[in-house]
């Protein structure tokens, strides 16, 4: 039976604010379920807390919204118990990157195949407008009014930092982009880190104002594909050098700059040293990078798992816990 989006949508009523860039993120999840073509029944979503993690309610699958910080470890439970799963979950910056810091890092670490949703608006939503790991250093909010003093979080720093095999970056106004990344995670084996930035209406409107309309897009954007050229720019006349060490905007055709010089984007090099460079890319010198940035191959966690229990299993009398439990003494009352 082909599925459609219609197939993963569930009866509750979406309670996210008007305007809410998390909207567009599960409009798009449901149809890259779809063109994925696992079936509801054999897909678990876990969260934490947070605006973002009542996403399960909205998806026709099996879900769990457990406690503040702690989605990642429950994934990596369902995940590893049961491997056939197709497991994701969805999770906020302050949901992730604070509370659940270390159960973050240590997903990541042991590359157990989760497909992540980091939803990165820079605020605290749910409990009303507090600055979070990733508000900008100086931004006003209800808990910093004279601006917080900390340097923000850098998602795809942490992920490539604990080691990370997949990391993708996408915008809630760029469907396309953003459903090619969540196939792409969900075919990779292990840990998928997605940063969807995202809008919050009602306490930091506009936070990406700078990359999500359409001119700015093109200007200020660029798409990563992998083993195709870093060009970006309204008419696809800018790209992307190595100037030393270090990343540089040309456009094609000036000082001598031919479309041949263009940095060509290898996602799957095991070295992240330029995967970093791109990832932590700035306006206005530079365009954010967007799509998938990093995607390598390597052993995921509950496949070596799995090949530990069927080696114990095939040394052992006894094969798995039911015939434990006859082994042992029984008596009826």
């Amino acid at each position: 039976m082909e599925l459609t989006f219609k197939d993963f949508k569930s009866s509750q009523p979406v309670r996210w604010c008007p305007g809410c860039g998390d909207h567009a993120v599960i409009n798009t999840l449901q149809k890259a379920m779809a063109e994925i073509g696992v079936h509801p029944h054999n897909i678990a979503v876990v969260s934490g807390i947070g605006c973002s993690s009542r996403l399960p309610y909205y998806l026709n699958t099996y879900g769990f919204h457990s406690i503040h910080g702690r989605g990642a470890a429950i994934a990596s439970g369902v995940k590893t118990a049961n491997p056939k799963l197709s497991v994701w979950q969805a999770t906020g910056d302050g949901d992730c990157l604070a509370i659940g810091g270390n159960h973050f890092i240590h997903s990541v670490r042991r590359n157990i195949n989760l497909n992540v949703l980091l939803f990165n608006n820079r605020i605290y939503g749910l409990t009303k407008g507090q600055y979070s790991p990733t508000s900008p250093k100086g931004f006003v909010s209800k808990s910093s009014p004279d601006g917080t003093v900390e340097k923000a979080f850098s998602p795809a720093e942490l992920t490539f930092g604990a080691g990370g095999t997949f990391f993708a970056r996408t915008l809630d106004v760029d469907a396309d982009t953003a459903k090619t990344a969540m196939i792409e995670a969900h075919n990779h084996k292990g840990t998928a880190i997605i940063e969807c930035l995202v809008n919050c209406i009602i306490f930091n409107h506009g936070t990406h104002s700078d990359l999500s309309s359409k001119e700015a897009r093109a200007e200020r954007t660029i798409v990563l594909e992998h083993a195709k050229p870093m060009i970006f720019g309204t008419e696809r006349n800018k790209g992307l050098i190595l100037d030393g060490w270090n990343i540089k905007a040309v456009t094609i055709g000036e000082n001598g700059v031919k479309e041949s010089d263009i940095l060509v984007h290898d996602a799957k090099t095991q070295d992240y040293a330029l995967h970093l460079k791109l990832a932590q890319m700035q306006l206005p010198e530079l365009p954010v990078a967007m799509g998938v940035i990093r995607s390598v191959e390597d052993e995921s966690y509950e496949a070596e798992f799995e090949k530990q229990i069927a080696n114990v299993q095939r040394k052992s009398k006894i094969k798995n816990f039911d015939e434990l439990i006859g082994t042992l003494e029984q008596w009826e009352i």
